[in-house]
């Protein structure tokens, strides 16, 4: 059975993911200001993530 801190390690291994992702997209694929904005959202994913892993043990 899965407890808080697997579920926030999961789901911050997930943002990780999807932040890289969209980084990566970002960077190549989209060359005009659409790139700039998914690296934005990436980075807010990576904030998100960090927070998540910051409140695994806390809760």
């Amino acid at each position: 059975m899965m407890n808080k801190n697997t579920v926030l390690g999961y789901a911050t291994l997930i943002m990780i993911i999807v932040g890289l992702t969209l980084i990566a997209l970002g960077a190549f694929k989209y060359d005009d200001v659409a790139g700039w904005g998914f690296a934005c959202v990436g980075i807010g994913f990576f904030a998100i993530a960090w927070v998540f892993n910051a409140l695994k043990g806390r809760m």
